[in-house]
């Protein structure tokens, strides 16, 4: 069982004295990677539009006596971008760790969706992953790793929610693109790519007991994931175990993507639970 606090399995000094900058992780699961990093001994750029929000953040890492700083940024612009690296650069003097965790979505068919709402969710959740590894891998040393946040989306989706499916799997894209590029240079890239995880906007979907039992039980595991699921993924991608893993895109998404029909599931775990 994942505990919902995201330091809860930290390894002590796995990262320490590295340089991690996490976008979009004033809330939800970018918070929870940054407070994973920052338990494990990084120090950690915590990065977004709202500077209260981020400030919280910065003083969860402070009192749990880890090391953090806000830079305010917005990924979609592309002068905020690259003020946020070289601000972080001339603090830190390097970037050993870049998580391109921020991330929008719109409700809308291919049909619907506007020129606005294509370039609101591709200039937040593809091209400043683009920019945001441009300008950082030229200050990441051998032994550095970008992590790319996509969703498992990119593997199967659903109506409604377009062009965030078609840009989760470009990520995937990206993420091969960007190890083959920067192998040689000794960094590694992979993806991680999220199911249902139970941050804020989840739990507002699923507003009813009866809604929120219904999607925990079409996941094999028996629960939605908590932020500390994705953080733990991450911790491990970006250390010493993980250097020869690149250009991977790994669902943390508690088998759901296996699952070809739900209710023929839900009866067959519901068996095998009265068996025990």
């Amino acid at each position: 069982m994942s505990s919902t606090d995201p330091t809860a399995n930290a390894v002590p000094d796995r990262h320490e004295q590295r340089i991690v900058v996490v976008t979009g992780s004033t809330r939800g699961i970018g918070a929870g990677i940054a407070r994973r990093f920052a338990a494990e001994g990084a120090s950690v750029v915590v990065t977004g539009r709202s500077r209260d929000l981020g400030e919280d953040v910065v003083d969860a890492i402070t009192e749990a006596g880890g090391e953090a700083t806000f830079l305010q940024a917005d990924m979609r612009d592309p002068d905020e971008i690259e003020a946020l690296i070289a601000s972080t650069v001339d603090e830190y003097t390097r970037i050993d760790v870049l998580v391109n965790n921020a991330g929008v979505q719109t409700e809308t068919t291919a049909r619907e969706a506007t020129l606005s709402d294509w370039q609101f969710v591709v200039e937040t959740d593809f091209r400043s992953f683009w920019l945001c590894a441009k300008h950082a891998v030229e200050a990441m040393p051998r032994g550095g790793t970008v992590l790319n946040m996509s969703s498992n989306h990119a593997f199967l989706t659903m109506p409604g929610i377009y062009p965030y499916n078609a840009v989760k799997a470009g990520i995937n894209g990206m993420t091969r693109a960007m190890a083959l590029e920067l192998g040689p240079h000794g960094i590694t890239v992979n993806t991680i790519n999220p199911g249902w995880i139970e941050i804020e906007r989840i739990r507002e979907e699923l507003d009813s007991v009866a809604e929120y039992e219904y999607t925990k039980s079409i996941h094999p595991v028996g629960r939605l994931g908590k932020p500390a699921d994705v953080a733990g993924m991450a911790a491990f991608l970006a250390s010493d175990d993980a250097t020869f893993v690149t250009g991977e895109s790994i669902l943390v998404d508690g088998g759901r993507t296996q699952v070809m029909q739900d209710e023929q599931y839900r009866q067959y775990a519901e068996k095998i639970r009265q068996m025990k």
